[in-house]
């Protein structure tokens, strides 16, 4: 297996024909210079792009009509002469003149209308327009047979070490080639679910057949579909030789996004980088800049989940890389040069499971809690063994198989434990739990929301007052299991017939009848979706609720740091190397306008490490520098004392 490097660039180059002299002042001189200030090991180059424009001498495509060289290949030739990578871009979803040219290579609603992304079919010519608007292409017929001629051309021409196909998804097809292969096939194309897997279907023999050209001449060539690297879907995996995680933190999601995924896609068996970008917002984004220290808090951050890096910009039409870009990347890289060797190989290794639920609020709320407290945790493959952990987090969606249902019984059974957040333990028509927890389903809330009294198992750290829950719990009645809290139904809903005061209704002053959460042995449950709760309103209260309940099932994580919230924590365990290494991370970003920004790399110091693994830890060291640490040992625990967190540190437990 090809070991993807650490350091790499995602170089856009969407050129309209309206640029004039494209790739003019391309120079291999200051190419390569830029790479080295940048300290970067691949960067992906453009063979075509959402324009539809080629930049290398094409004879299937269209070549870019003011390019008068082989910009592709003379960007291939200068990397590889200074031992770069350089896989190749090519557009697929996406691809703008050959939608003018082609009507009939776009992709198609039920009722034959183009489909689009913020593009406006009645729009003026003059009219402004808005940013990523694209009409979709379908990857069938003739428009398929475009896209392999280009890639076997490609091939053919090239030292190729990898492809980029980007846009590699797309609103369920209805054109004229995808209703006749849905006939074909004995596809209702009237019945949606049956046209949608069909529209999979066409994308992974798409797949299939790109990867048939790119391998037969070049085996160990790498292949990414872009559009793939979704926790939610399933379908392109398969085809995928590694994974890159676009993600862009200032605009898309926050900084919380990426450990989720990355925490997914570590079980995947595959290597995977992450994708940010130098740019102050998104893609597209000539001019814009993201603070050096940003870059390599995120950097940092990537190798701390296991990942390797990599940072988008953009190329001038003119060809010239821009050195400031370069040097500002190269503050990150300088640094993912000295703890790479930390990363590469390493698993992930914590004792706590989350189970997806398929509901982003609902799965992002519980990990935004947990990352916040520094408690480390996996995500469970439901197919996977689930013998190494000790607890396992059931999100507020129903989410569950009778075969999963079975699988956590058995899991519990054997001294598992699990917290069950709202109706993450619900049938899929919430009718009734599919585990045991101690109590029966009445039905869902009574009230739009409703108040909560934490009992004295669960009130460390809140207030003993009835506080505001923003989304009402289910109701339910108990059946063999104690009751951790209480809740407090509102008079009535908020309405134009019935109000009080601005915002929502006092609480009454007896209990309901339904519990707000319970216990049975080592199951709690929550009549509440607190993570989709915290997700949208970020209530502390929330958080440390769920979290004094964790900690009534949890007890023994293999990796606790006691940093504040802004500090991010991971466990990788290199068994060949015979090491652990705890990533410290602290970095937190602010919101300023429409952006998330890191700028103000501040210390931390003396914090407080607690390491829970079944080997002998012999010494214990941070990098880089391998300055030694005192280990105190106790109970199977070794604890040490990290002197200072400056945006990362790497602490290394060897045995």
């Amino acid at each position: 297996m090809i070991q993807l490097p650490f350091r790499q660039v995602h170089l856009d180059f969407h050129t309209s024909e309206h640029m004039p002299d494209v790739g003019k002042k391309f120079n291999k001189k200051q190419w390569q210079a830029a790479l080295k200030a940048g300290a970067v090991n691949s960067i992906t180059v453009f063979a075509k792009g959402h324009h539809s424009w080629s930049y290398y001498p094409t004879k299937a495509g269209m070549k870019h009509p003011t390019l008068k060289k082989d910009l592709l290949g003379l960007q291939i030739k200068a990397c590889h002469e200074i031992g770069v990578r350089a896989p190749i871009y090519f557009t697929v979803g996406w691809s703008a003149t050959d939608a003018e040219l082609h009507p009939e290579w776009t992709a198609r609603d039920p009722q034959g209308n183009i489909l689009n992304v913020n593009f406006d079919v009645n729009a003026k010519p003059t009219d402004t327009r808005p940013g990523c608007s694209w009409k979709w292409l379908c990857p069938s017929g003739e428009y398929l047979k475009l896209i392999l001629e280009q890639t076997q051309e490609i091939c053919d021409r090239y030292d190729v070490d990898g492809f980029f196909y980007d846009i590699c998804f797309g609103p369920t097809c209805y054109c004229d080639n995808c209703t006749a292969g849905m006939r074909a096939a004995g596809v209702d194309p009237t019945n949606f679910k049956e046209a949608a897997a069909y529209n999979e279907s066409k994308w992974i023999g798409f797949q299939k057949a790109c990867k048939e050209v790119v391998h037969a001449g070049h085996p160990e060539a790498t292949i990414y579909w872009n559009g793939g690297a979704g926790i939610y879907l399933a379908y392109p995996h398969a085809e995928q030789t590694h994974f890159e995680l676009e993600d862009l933190p200032t605009t898309w999601g926050g900084y919380n996004k990426f450990p989720l995924r990355a925490k997914y896609f570590a079980n995947k068996g595959k290597q995977y980088l992450a994708m940010s970008g130098k740019f102050h917002t998104g893609w597209g984004e000539f001019g814009g800049f993201k603070n050096p220290d940003a870059i390599k808090y995120e950097a940092a951050a990537m190798v701390a989940w296991g990942a390797r890096c990599s940072f988008g910009d953009q190329l001038h039409p003119n060809g010239v890389m821009d050195l400031e870009t370069y040097r500002s990347i190269g503050v990150g890289y300088k640094y993912v040069k000295k703890i790479e060797q930390y990363s590469k190989g390493g698993v992930p290794f914590a004792r706590l499971g989350v189970w997806l639920s398929g509901s982003n609020d609902h799965d992002h709320g519980v990990t935004d809690m947990l990352l916040e407290r520094q408690i480390d945790f996996t995500v469970v493959d439901p197919a996977g063994d689930f013998s190494g952990l000790s607890a396992i987090i059931l999100p507020g969606h129903p989410c569950l198989s009778k075969a999963s249902a079975a699988k956590l019984e058995q899991f519990v059974k054997d001294g598992g434990a699990l917290l069950v957040l709202g109706a993450g333990a619900l049938d899929a028509d919430r009718k009734r739990f599919m585990l045991d927890v101690g109590a029966k389903y009445v039905g869902p809330a009574r009230y739009v929301d409703d108040y909560l009294v934490a009992g004295k198992e669960l009130v460390k750290g809140l207030v003993t007052s009835p506080f505001l829950n923003y989304s009402a719990g289910l109701r339910a009645k108990l059946a063999g299991g104690e009751a951790l809290a209480k809740i407090r139904e509102p008079y009535f809903d908020r309405t134009y017939e019935h109000y009080c005061s601005h915002l929502n209704t006092p609480y009454q002053e007896k209990d309901a009848p339904h519990p707000g959460a319970w216990r049975k042995g080592k199951v709690v449950c929550f009549a509440h979706e607190l993570g989709a709760m915290y997700y949208k309103h970020g209530a502390q209260l929330h958080r440390d609720l769920f979290i004094n309940a964790l900690e009534l099932i949890y007890n023994d994580p293999a990796l606790r740091v006691t940093m504040p919230s802004g500090g991010r924590i991971n466990l990788l365990h290199q068994p060949e190397k015979r090491r652990y290494v705890a990533h410290l991370l602290y970095g937190p970003p602010i919101t300023r306008g429409r952006c998330s920004v890191i700028e103000d790399l501040v210390p931390i110091f003396d914090v407080p490490v607690v390491l829970r693994v079944p080997e002998r830890i012999k010494k214990a060291y941070t990098a880089p520098g391998t300055k030694a640490l005192r280990m105190k040992k106790s109970r199977g625990t070794v604890s040490v004392t990290v002197p200072r967190v400056e945006c990362h540190e790497a602490v290394v437990f060897e045995y």
